[in-house]
């Protein structure tokens, strides 16, 4: 009886030996898989911030000026008049409408088969 006691003792023993070497393992290779993200991380902000860099340089005036001028005949571009801008009060105000009439509205026109951002780019265009 105290032999097969000894020998359930070193087996469950045994076990719990390998089971805490499992274990030991197991958190050892996490802490690598933390530590090789951590170091991807870094390199991937170190990159963001390498490309910040470049995309304030391109955007600077002085590096953007000579290709507007390069280009300027085939983009069509002009100097922005005074005549382009308005007013403030010169913008017409809407119509009073509550969300239930907009929504009624714009089922009405699908119902009806009316395209509304046609619409709207019609309306813009005029």
């Amino acid at each position: 009886m105290i032999r097969g006691l000894n020998y359930l003792l070193i087996l469950t023993s045994f076990l719990a030996l390998v089971g805490v070497y499992a274990l030991k393992y197991q958190t050892v290779d996490t802490a690598n898989e933390k530590l090789a993200l951590q170091r991807h991380i870094e390199k991937q902000e170190g990159d963001l911030s390498l490309l910040k860099a470049d995309w304030a340089y391109l955007n600077q005036p002085a590096h953007i000026a000579p290709i507007v001028s390069r280009h300027a005949d085939t983009l069509g571009l002009a100097i922005i008049g005074q005549a382009q801008f308005i007013h403030i009060t010169d913008i017409p105000m809407r119509t009073a409408q509550t969300d239930d009439d907009a929504l009624t509205e714009l089922f009405k026109s699908l119902d009806a088969g009316v395209d509304p951002i046609a619409v709207l780019i019609e309306a813009s265009a005029q």
